[in-house]
């Protein structure tokens, strides 16, 4: 019999946000036929167990193996990073714990995220046991980023991204092209029923029963085109005076540096449209959110893929969008959605109409979006895909 491959994932996060999300989705999915899949996932500071940690307790066939993580690498250089090893007393212990684990365990491949925490730890237990380290880029790759980031994408024997657009920005910054493997996100289907009912959100948001309705759900900064979908939205009222839209999600404070949510609503008084926007802040009912809509629109600028698209999509609900970034790769102009330069708001408006005025049409984009998320973007495929590049890197000499 064949010895399974052994996988280990590193996750050093307290939270629980959209990168821990789809390697929760691998974990869960790889073939256990084939792979023998860990984590070490963080223990936080010891005064409740983290969200990260108590997910991942509950993904099936899968070995936890809890860790104690250096503090975070936010904001500092590489020798601060350093130091803060030097200086962390029980890292040393658990790292060689960590070790012994991995070399115990017939670990081949360490997978991390492109977080500089995460990609620093990938690697450097990669170099020490002998174990092929893959960096999962899950944001457009730049200078920006942190220098242990960096160094980790650039260590590493080879990269995950998440859409071929990612992959180019990765390729952009200096890493060869055959060393970056293009695994496209995936949502879990079951988790989204078109046949949800959105009537007792639309009731509790005061939203009438014929009312047409935009959503948008999103972080709340300038890049994702809130302030874009605004303008479009005030255009299209002219022709649809009953239409609604609602604004879901939070502000990104440490992007936009302030509250854009004040911004927004302020642009929306001074376009006439204040009474007809709803601003709901962050939920957790995103699936009654879709269910109540008709049309889900977020224009983003550069999005890396957009797994909301796939929210929309397996909700059955039509996608107005952006044509830039890892847009393209998920919403299909003319099937799936419509899409249409980024900052043109005419353009933008008219595609809000064309699905406004068609009914149809609108069901024939949300049947199409949905059986191509069934067919494609599902869980088992990205492990398929993820399996593949692991074993296509364990095969280099």
């Amino acid at each position: 019999m064949t010895e399974k491959l052994g996988v280990l994932f590193v996750q050093s996060q307290e939270g629980f946000g959209a990168d821990a999300a789809i390697h929760a989705h691998l974990m869960r999915h790889l073939d256990r036929d084939r792979f023998d899949v860990h984590v070490a996932c963080t223990t936080g500071d010891g005064s409740a167990e983290p969200d990260s940690l108590r997910m991942l307790r509950g993904v099936p066939n899968l070995s936890v193996r809890p860790t104690q993580f250096v503090p975070g690498f936010r904001g500092q250089s590489f020798r601060d990073v350093l130091s803060a090893l030097k200086a962390s007393g029980n890292f040393p212990t658990d790292f060689r714990k960590l070790c012994r684990y991995i070399k115990t365990n017939r670990i081949r491949v360490i997978h991390s995220t492109e977080r500089p925490r995460d990609a620093l730890y990938g690697v450097l237990l990669g170099k020490l046991t002998g174990a092929k380290s893959v960096v999962h880029v899950h944001v457009k790759w730049s200078s920006e980023y942190s220098a242990p980031a960096r160094w980790g994408v650039n260590n590493a024997n080879a990269v995950l991204s998440i859409s071929r657009y990612v992959t180019n920005t990765i390729v952009g910054m200096g890493r060869p092209a055959a060393d970056v493997y293009t695994v496209l996100n995936c949502v879990e289907t079951s988790k989204w029923d078109p046949e949800t009912d959105g009537s007792n959100l639309r009731r509790s948001l005061s939203i009438p029963e014929d009312a047409l309705v935009l959503a948008s759900v999103s972080r709340l900064f300038s890049w994702k085109g809130q302030r874009e979908l605004l303008q479009a939205f005030a255009g299209a009222r002219s022709e649809f005076p009953n239409l609604k839209l609602l604004v879901v999600g939070a502000d990104e404070w440490l992007v936009h540096g302030g509250s854009f949510t004040e911004e927004l609503r302020a642009l929306a008084d001074s376009l006439g449209v204040a009474e007809h926007v709803v601003f709901t802040g962050a939920r957790s009912d995103i699936p009654q959110v879709m269910a109540a809509c008709d049309i889900f629109t977020l224009p983003s600028f550069e999005e890396p893929f957009g797994v909301v698209f796939l929210e929309a999509m397996a909700m059955q609900r039509p996608v107005v969008a952006v044509d830039n970034g890892g847009t393209p790769e998920v919403v299909e102009h003319g099937l799936s959605g419509l899409l249409s330069p980024p900052w043109d708001i005419p353009a933008l408006t008219v595609n809000i109409l064309t699905l406004l005025r068609d009914r149809a049409l609108r069901v024939r984009m949300g049947e199409y979006g949905r059986a191509r998320v069934l067919q494609h973007f599902n869980p088992q495929r990205m492990a398929s895909d993820a399996a593949a590049a692991y074993e296509e890197i364990l095969g280099r000499t």
